[in-house]
């Protein structure tokens, strides 16, 4: 019997973080969804596949709780009460109950209405947010996974997509959306142009679990090289993201352990007590990526398919949930008000919407990253004043820590918690 040609709404190239939430999101607004993905689902699972941890904001977190996937965290979750910001140099280390030479402080308790009360974010280890995320879209009739393949053919033909798998299936979608990452096939095959610059700088990422409680206080400890940062995890650990340059980061990654052991105290401290790096360490270059268009015809880029970022502020991840919140929102009106999932003034809308959002936040970052990984004395003096007026200024820090929380502005119904 000849196998029968399957019709979806949209069909996403790339089951990871981000393709796995614009499912479920597109789910919601009433889409019909294929998820096709090159590796196994459980491969992404694997304690060694990645150990990166993400800072959820607070709005993107409604937006996973009104999906489903908050309650399937269960207790693999930690919130971020406080983030105290300072600057140094190795060896100096942060002081038991606050950093060295304090500077910049944002706190929960200062968030306004309607957002008071929220943490500023949540901590999720990757892992635990694929289980998460990977578990809610089973769950779903509308969302099939395919994995271990890849579009091998495709041919686009009055508002729709012809598709062959390698794996043989034929498939027939309106929208393609690519989700794979910085390397797109997806985004390469339409032509779309993109710009990249590194910042001569690897993240190193590890978990060290501490004696005493970090109450969900999160530090970013800017030294010459780079941003050091200490992400509160649930229990007593911590994710750490260590930024060095590319020979010593990578010599970080596979050094013995007594010497990892050694430099990280000294720049860690003794605040939480005694200090024990746990598990395998990761090590990944730091670019930034644009791209010039998000959409083609029949085409929509979400993640870092259309954007990459230092993690200086940790809002990668966050950045392609709004992605998926606000095409969420579009193609939700697409269906109520008839038109094709594809409708070109409507992808449109999206790449305006999101290309400012992610524009300024590409922006942000880079200077930030320039700003602060160097030992110039004049910018270390300049850039210390600038923080400390920034502390000295309650409006100012509840800006940048709503504006952080992705508090601001026009949200997309997702991001307040309520269904396309």
């Amino acid at each position: 019997m000849e196998q029968r040609t399957r019709k979806y709404d949209a069909l996403i190239a790339g089951g990871g973080l981000v393709g796995l939430t614009t499912a479920l999101a597109l789910e919601s607004a009433g889409l019909r969804i294929a998820v096709v993905d090159t590796a196994s689902f459980e491969t992404q699972l694997a304690t060694k596949f990645d150990g990166r941890a993400s800072a959820i904001s607070f709005a993107n977190m409604r937006m996973l709780d009104a999906l489903g996937v908050r309650k399937q965290l269960t207790t693999n979750i930690g919130p971020i009460n406080q983030i105290l910001v300072s600057d140094g140099r190795p060896g100096d280390g942060l002081r038991r109950g606050g950093p060295g030479p304090y500077l910049l402080h944002f706190d929960r308790d200062e968030l306004q209405e309607p957002d008071a009360g929220e943490p500023l974010g949540w901590m999720v280890e990757n892992r635990h947010m694929r289980i998460a995320l990977l578990a809610q879209a089973r769950k779903s009739q509308n969302i099939t996974l395919i994995p271990e393949t890849r579009i091998r053919q495709k041919q686009q033909e009055h508002s729709r997509w012809q598709i062959r798998l390698d794996n043989g299936q034929e498939l027939i979608a309106e929208l393609l959306i690519g989700a794979e990452g910085r390397s797109s096939p997806l985004r390469e095959a339409a032509g779309i142009r993109t710009h990249e610059w590194g910042y001569n700088q690897w993240g190193v990422v590890a978990t060290v679990e501490h004696e005493h409680e970090h109450h969900g206080i999160a530090h970013e400890y800017f030294l010459p090289a780079g941003p050091f940062a200490i992400l509160p995890l649930s229990g007593r650990r911590c994710s750490l993201v260590w930024t060095e340059k590319p020979a010593a980061a990578q010599f970080l990654q596979s050094c013995e352990q007594e010497f990892f052991q050694a430099e990280l105290e000294r720049r860690f401290g003794d605040f939480l007590g005694k200090l024990t790096a746990t598990g395998p360490r990761w090590a990944y270059p730091l670019t930034l990526m644009a791209v010039e268009q998000y959409t083609a015809p029949g085409l929509v880029l979400v993640g870092d398919a259309a954007h990459g970022m230092h993690p200086i502020a940790g809002q990668g991840f966050n950045a392609g949930i709004r992605d998926a919140a606000v095409l969420a929102d579009i193609l939700a009106g697409n269906l109520r008000n008839g038109l094709a999932t594809d409708d070109a003034t409507a992808l449109k809308t999206y790449e305006q919407r999101r290309r400012f959002d992610n524009a300024s936040l590409l922006a942000a970052t880079d200077m930030f990253v320039r700003l602060f990984s160097n030992d110039i004395a004049p910018i270390r003096h300049l850039r210390g004043l600038g923080m400390s007026a920034v502390d000295a200024i309650g409006p100012a820090r509840r800006f940048f820590a709503l504006e952080a929380g992705g508090g601001i502005g026009s949200l997309p119904n997702l991001l307040r918690g309520e269904l396309p």
